[in-house]
Parts: structure tokens; sequence; C-alpha cells
């Protein structure tokens, strides 16, 4: 793609996610979700690729359906309140549809189905995008509105969330699928603690970015997209691999990694509630996911890809080198769980 077209669209899909940050008006945030569906549609098509091209088709019909359902919940509470306020959504009709369709724009069960085949047609830097930047402007509206919506909605798509995001995950091969169903998951904690704490549901939101950058840099830099493809990766770097595992159990929210603090948290808040039985389900929907992010660190560190003898070896092939923006992001992604306190003073 030229540089200057690349550019524009890069501008573009700031200038819509900024939009929305800034906008107190429904017309303004939902012209700004606009944008920032529109600027990403040619990035997805970009390689050419028919597969590449059908995932952009699905993106761009779901994204259009929630945001005309934005629009819909906007103007029938407006219809109903005289304002066009985001904090003023009031009308229960209204804040029902709203959240169904932030539901369906982030990817929360049980409007998911289009995230994993959406993301396994993609190149990893779009996919990395589509997982991290494009969460961004919807969440932003969700937290602005999430003291008017029902709570029991929020709650109930949390948990069906968690629990989608695990047993989705079990049985794929495909690593970006394997990614989609992990976003699934995280978004549904994210979703259940927002109403009590938004606060904790920024720390979350960044904490999972940061994860989820870290294993997309981590799979683009040893150019791998499958399950069986990552056994190579302790024979031609051990190190790398090393660190893949633990960003790994750090996804899966283990102790002493960066992953426990949101759980942490959000357990600790929901006991607060009184939400104990919440709580409970979604600690045992997040062992679920924890099965499948062991299964990738015995395949990164106790298996080797069958394989015939007659091509060199992987060990002894020039060891795959890590940039600098690589090597930050896996020390934040695991290294940050002592710093809880002061995170938590930076999102006061």
């Amino acid at each position: 793609m030229n540089p200057y077209v690349l550019s524009t669209f890069m501008f573009s899909l700031g200038l819509g996610t900024f939009m929305t940050f800034i906008s107190s008006n429904w017309i303004l945030a939902w012209m700004g979700l606009e944008i920032n569906t529109l600027a990403i549609i040619p990035l997805m098509a970009q390689p050419h690729h028919p597969r590449a091209v059908e995932s952009a088709t699905k993106y761009f019909m779901t994204q259009a359906a929630g945001a005309a359902i934005i629009m819909f919940s906007s103007l029938t509470n407006a219809w109903t309140t005289g304002v066009w306020d985001i904090s003023n959504l009031t009308n229960p009709i209204a804040n029902t549809m709203f959240m169904m369709a932030l539901a369906l724009k982030i990817g929360l069960a049980p409007t998911h189905f289009w995230l994993p085949e959406v993301l396994q047609g993609l190149d990893l830097t779009t996919g990395l995008i589509l997982s991290t930047w494009q969460k961004l402007a919807p969440f932003a509206l969700l937290i602005q509105t999430a003291h008017n919506i029902d709570p029991v909605l929020l709650t109930f798509l949390g948990t069906v969330s968690t629990i989608v995001g695990g047993w989705g995950g079990l049985n794929q091969t495909q690593l970006r699928k394997i990614m989609a169903y992990s976003s699934i998951a995280h978004m549904g904690w994210m979703i259940v603690i927002v109403q009590f704490s938004p606060k904790i549901a920024l720390i979350s939101l960044t904490i999972y970015i940061i994860l989820t950058s870290s294993m997309f840099m981590i799979l683009k830099t040893l150019m791998i997209k499958k399950l069986d493809s990552m056994s190579i990766i302790w024979s031609s770097n051990p190190i790398l691999a090393t660190m893949t595992a633990l960003v790994l159990l750090s996804l899966a929210g283990l102790p002493p990694l960066t992953g426990f603090m949101p759980k942490w948290l959000i357990l600790q808040e929901m006991a607060k509630q009184e939400m104990l039985i919440i709580a409970m389900i979604m600690a045992l929907a997040t062992l679920i996911s924890l099965f499948f992010y062991l299964r990738l660190c015995y395949v990164i560190m106790l298996t080797i890809k069958p394989d015939v003898n007659n091509k060199p070896s992987m060990w002894r092939c020039k060891q795959t080198k890590m940039p600098l923006p690589v090597l930050l992001m896996i020390t934040t992604a695991t290294l940050l769980l002592p710093a809880t306190p002061t995170v938590m003073i930076l999102f006061t």
C-alpha cells in the first residue's frame, strides 16, 4: 500500500476514535464510530486475498448493523427525552438496544460469532489493531453510559462471555482464533465490573491491550499462525520461547504475572458488591481458559514438530532477533504486578 494512503487511513482511524472520546452528543459519537470502521476496512482487504476480503466484508456488515442499532437507540432516547446527550440515556428500550449494539461491536457473547471468523482471515498486524484499538471507542461509550444500563444485562453478558471465551478456545488450532476467544473472555470481565468501578474496568482494558499486543508482536516476529508451528520456537530461540510461555500464562491471569492484576481487582470488587456466585462462576470459567493457554505452553516447551532429517535442523539456524518494542511489551506484560498500587493511583 502506498505510504501516503496508509498514513491517511491510520490518521482516519485515530481521528474516529478521538472523536468518540471527546463527544458528548450522540451524532458526533456515531460519526466517530463510522469513520473508525471505514478506515480499517481497506487495511483489512489490503492483502488482496479472498479470505481477507471475506473478513473485511463480514466486519463491515457487522459494524454497520451495530452502528445502525446505536443510531436507532439514540433516536428513540431523543424522542422520549428531547436531548441528544450521551449521559442522558434514560429510556429502558434505548438502553437495551444500545448495550446489545456495543456487545455486537466489541464481540461479546452471544453476539460474538463474527469475531473469530473475521480475525482468522486477517494478517497479524491488522488483527492486532482489531483486537486492541478497535475496542477503545465502543468502550469509551460504555463507560459514559454504564450507570444507565440495566445491571442484570451487563452481568449476564459478562458472565456468558467469560464462559464462551473459555469453551470456544479449547479445540482451536489457529492462533488467531484462540486470540479471538481470549478477547471475548477478557471483555466479559470488563463488562461485569464497569457498572461498579469504571476505574478497574479501564485498568483491565489497559492490561488486556498490553498482553494482547505482546502476543501478536511475538507471533509477528516469529511469523507463525498455527498451533503446530509453535513447536519450533524452542529449537530456534529458547529465550523467546520462555517469554512466549510467560505471556500466555499472564493472559491466563496466573500470579505473579501482570495478568493477575485485573482479575484480582475485579474479584475483590465483586466480593465487596456481594456478587459471590457470579465471581465464583467467572473464576471457574477462567480455569477453562487456562487449559488452552497451558496447551500452548506445552506445545512450545515440551514438543518438537514432526519432521524429516534431510534438511538443516532448526537449532542450527540463525536465531530470530527480538525488536526493542517487543522486549518492552513482554516485560510490561509479565512484571507489572508489583506496581499495582501505582497503577491504581494513576487511574484515579
